[in-house]
């Protein structure tokens, strides 16, 4: 993975709208890489505290981070629910960036 990658990943990332979602896809998609959602996990390992990486989930809705617990957290305040590490209304508060921008 290169830094421009990342950097691209980052850029997305961060115009995630507060209380919406995307996916890892979506986002590998984004930067003109369709098949390296698993890329843009591997960027997510190093970032900043207030970086909202807690916005990112599997395509299934699902919160796959080692730091579940914190991301829950953060989602709640941002009025998203998660049960058992599932994002509820998933396709409700997904945000595509391929629409979206």
């Amino acid at each position: 993975m290169n830094e421009l990658f990342k950097k691209q990943v980052f850029e997305i990332i961060i115009m995630i709208p507060e209380g919406r979602v995307t996916s890892y896809g979506a986002i590998a998609k984004a930067v003109g890489y369709p098949n390296h959602a698993r890329h843009v996990g591997n960027a997510l390992r190093n970032y900043d505290e207030d970086f909202p990486a807690h916005r990112v989930c599997n395509s299934s809705g699902r919160i796959t981070a080692s730091c579940q617990r914190d991301f829950v957290g953060k989602l709640k305040l941002e009025g998203v629910k998660v049960k058992d590490g599932k994002i509820q209304n998933f396709k409700n508060i997904f945000w595509n960036p391929l629409e979206e921008l």
